[in-house]
């Protein structure tokens, strides 16, 4: 299909910013990669930050981290027609099975988004996924008629009032957790359970009980919960706050892997004085099944992401895993539990 031949809803970005990794994978950049991403992350481009201000993000409104930045990776800018190229010779090649579009908070950026998912999903023919913030019903809706197979609306916080504190009124911030809670139940609607996911991050200040039961509340929703770790970057908010410990990590994913594929519920686990997860509520021999699997410890999120380093350096301590996990690795993680 030639592009000329497509009808695209509003103006076309020139830009379009890439995930290193990506633009290694998509022949924009040339370099090694140790892992490489099967899914293209891409976001929306803005030569100013965004308008929220997410104590974590570098890409606040009041960060004085880097512009290209998010998270602990770069993603330089390209023009959208060289991205469009190299997505469809890397997806004929099988090299890429899914694009991810991530969006800023700005006046356009739902015009940006609607004909950059459209362009997409009818040009390159993969399927697309768009981690945005929602401002009505009516840009969910826009979304998924643009060709957008699902759709992210991250709550990052597992409480209200950490939530609040990092990238909602006390934060200097435009959302509310009850309002995303609620754009959440409405994409649900529009895309179907198991199409909508949220992002989740471990090591902002909640209990491992109160992170399971965000958990458990998404699941019930429909939504698909992803776990990031908390990572802290240079000129935000949050730049001096730790990464959270890899023992209370891996106890977090374990007990989402076995609330996802409904396995155990919150209700069956037990957690000690300090909200520490001390049982997950399966028997012992199908936990240690689980475990040595190494399932629970790969990057959760859509199908096929797998997010290479974004929470770690290739060094360790390795939060998600982005590839099968090697027999020395699941040991590793086992004792990393230490639970068994």
């Amino acid at each position: 299909m030639k592009r000329e031949a497509l009808t695209v809803k509003g103006k076309i970005p020139e830009k379009v910013r890439v995930s290193l990794g990506s633009a290694i994978v998509l022949g924009l950049l040339n370099g090694k990669l140790d892992a490489a991403p099967t899914t293209a992350y891409l976001m929306t481009y803005r030569s100013d930050k965004c308008l929220a201000n997410c104590g974590f993000c570098p890409q606040a409104r009041k960060s004085q981290g880097r512009a290209d930045m998010l998270s602990r990776v770069s993603w330089p800018a390209f023009a959208t027609t060289r991205v469009l190229n190299g997505l469809e010779e890397t997806v004929k090649k099988g090299k890429i099975r899914r694009v991810c579009i991530q969006a800023l908070n700005y006046p356009e950026v739902f015009t940006h988004l609607q004909s950059l998912v459209q362009m997409v999903s009818q040009y390159v023919k993969v399927p697309v996924s768009v981690s945005c913030q929602p401002l009505n019903p009516e840009n969910i809706r826009q979304l998924a008629e643009a060709g957008a197979e699902r759709i992210g609306i991250p709550l990052d916080a597992a409480t209200e009032e950490i939530f609040d504190k990092v990238k909602g009124n006390l934060a200097g911030g435009p959302y509310d957790m009850k309002r995303q809670t609620a754009l959440l139940q409405e994409a649900v609607k529009v895309f179907g359970k198991g199409k909508v996911s949220t992002h989740l991050i471990v090591g902002l200040g909640e209990t491992e009980r109160e992170m399971v039961v965000m958990i458990q509340k998404c699941v019930d929703m429909g939504v698909l919960p992803a776990l990031f770790a908390f990572t802290p970057v240079a000129g935000t908010t949050l730049e001096n706050h730790k990464q959270p410990p890899i023992q209370q990590y891996r106890r977090i994913q374990l007990a989402r892997h076995l609330i996802f594929n409904k396995m155990a519920r919150i209700e069956a686990m037990s957690f000690d004085g300090e909200s520490h997860i001390t049982s997950f509520g399966v028997d012992k021999q199908t936990l240690k099944r689980i475990i040595r699997s190494g399932e629970p410890f790969l990057t959760s999120g859509c199908p096929n992401c797998n997010r290479p380093y974004y929470n770690e350096k290739p060094s360790g301590p390795i939060y998600n895993y982005p590839k099968p996990m090697s027999r020395e690795e699941t040991i590793k993680a086992t004792e990393e539990l230490g639970i068994i």
